[in-house]
């Protein structure tokens, strides 16, 4: 028998190294928290210990035992009901004597709280030590079930199991991806599902009816720093005065915060002859557009403050106001992780949000995850970005396009099983989630 121990950040990778050094027969005989993450203890033909032979002879002993032990308290219980019995009567007896006095004798405060049962006090550290055992048994037992689950797609619908790899290649969801697979499950021919599921992933992506710049009004860009929010508004300013003129729009710039922000906008005003008004941190919004009320469009640039920033509070409540109007769209670019773009909209939906601008397609290794978001959280695409070209690099997009894009940067090599598994015992785990 080999064992050995394995220490990684969490008990998924802990569970992936066991599986590369000893196999998928490997058994788990302990885990425990340490300083950095988790130790498991792997066996490689691990032999149970044998169960012990019952003892006739101690087996009769123990019954005797017990019922040695069941007639004493029996015994005891008849006393004490007797006693009980005893008590009641010279109670009663002194009742006749005494009526005033009460019939039950009452105890003393310290003598109520002697005889209260003491609380046994809770050590926080231990209940710490058991979640994190349960949590790390919910682990292990979740990719236990998303491994199984997998091998059993793969020999049961192999088709469908070919449609989950490719659709993990674009990027998407594990979600979104079982909820698109759902409505092709009845398409026997592979090319058929296939061309079924993009144009479900299609119908998913919304796009505004009317581009935002011909509805006019305030249109704010909001969204963490690097997303791209100035030039994506350089680009808007631009297009908007090639087909209109510079008349009918303005600029506002909410950014008093990164160096440079408003001579870049200053600079981009005077390129295109529109106006540029800066509001300071204490200036109000509505004060500062009063005097643009009669502009078509104004665009208005924010700043990209972290999300415990009191000041991004501030200015998303601005935003918000029913007083302004203002149309705000979340900036996102196609180069960011899953989770910072799911911490970007969550960061900004308290303006409440017109819809996304997707950026930088152009440098994207892959578009899932950008239009997952878009799709999870029913966010309109108004404008889509792949490029520095001003204004030429802004587009207004269709979902056909996008999904023959991202189905064009679909990753060249197939996900290892490891991947494919830890991608159902994540299904696994949110279902728990929902159902908790």
């Amino acid at each position: 028998m080999q064992v050995k121990r394995f220490f990684a950040a969490d008990m998924r990778t802990a569970m992936k190294l066991v599986r590369d050094e000893l196999g998928a027969d490997a058994s788990i005989i302990g885990n425990r928290r340490v300083a950095g993450g988790v130790e498991l203890t792997a066996a490689l033909d691990y032999q149970a210990p044998t169960p012990v032979r019952p003892n006739p002879a101690l087996e009769a002993e123990l019954r005797k035992t017990q019922a040695r032990i069941a007639s004493a308290q029996a015994e005891l219980t008849t006393r004490a009901e007797q006693d009980a019995g005893k008590d009641r009567q010279l109670f009663a007896n002194e009742s006749l004597l005494a009526p005033e006095l009460p019939a039950t004798p009452v105890k003393p405060q310290r003598a109520l709280e002697a005889s209260a049962p003491a609380t046994p006090a809770v050590d926080p550290r231990a209940l710490d030590a058991m979640r994190f055992e349960l949590h790390g048994l919910r682990e292990l037992i979740e990719v236990q079930l998303g491994s199984i689950a997998w091998g059993q797609l793969q020999n049961r619908r192999p088709q469908q199991a070919n449609l989950w790899r490719r659709l993990q290649r674009m990027g998407l969801s594990a979600e979104l991806s079982q909820a698109l697979l759902g409505k092709v499950a009845g398409i026997a021919e592979p090319r058929q599902a296939w061309r079924m599921l993009l144009a479900h992933l299609a119908h998913a992506i919304k796009t505004p009816k009317v581009e935002p710049l011909e509805e006019g009004g305030v249109i704010a860009l909001v969204g963490p720093a690097g997303m791209g929010k100035t030039t994506t508004l350089a680009k808007l300013a631009a297009r908007y005065v090639l087909k209109y003129g510079s008349q009918q729009v303005a600029l506002v710039s909410m950014d008093s915060f990164r160096i440079g922000a408003q001579e870049q906008l200053k600079t981009l005003g005077r390129i295109l002859g529109v106006s540029v008004t800066q509001i300071d941190p204490g200036q109000s919004l509505l004060q500062a557009l009063a005097p643009l009320a009669k502009k078509r469009v104004v665009l208005v640039d924010t700043a990209g403050l972290p999300a415990n920033d009191p000041a991004l509070r501030l200015q998303l409540e601005s935003l918000a106001s029913a007083r302004i109007k203002a149309k705000n769209y979340l900036v996102l670019a196609a180069t960011s992780q899953s989770q910072v773009l799911k911490a970007a909209y969550h960061s900004y939906k308290r303006c409440g949000l017109s819809g996304c601008i997707l950026t930088k397609l152009d440098e994207a290794a892959s578009l899932g995850e950008v239009l997952g978001l878009a799709i999870g959280q029913q966010l309109p695409v108004a404008y889509v970005t792949d490029g520095p070209r001003i204004p030429d690099d802004l587009q207004v997009p269709r979902s056909h396009q996008l999904v023959s894009r991202a189905v064009g940067l679909q990753a060249a090599e197939e996900p290892s099983e490891d991947a494919m598994a830890q991608m159902f015992a994540g299904l696994y785990h949110n279902s728990a989630q929902r159902t908790g």
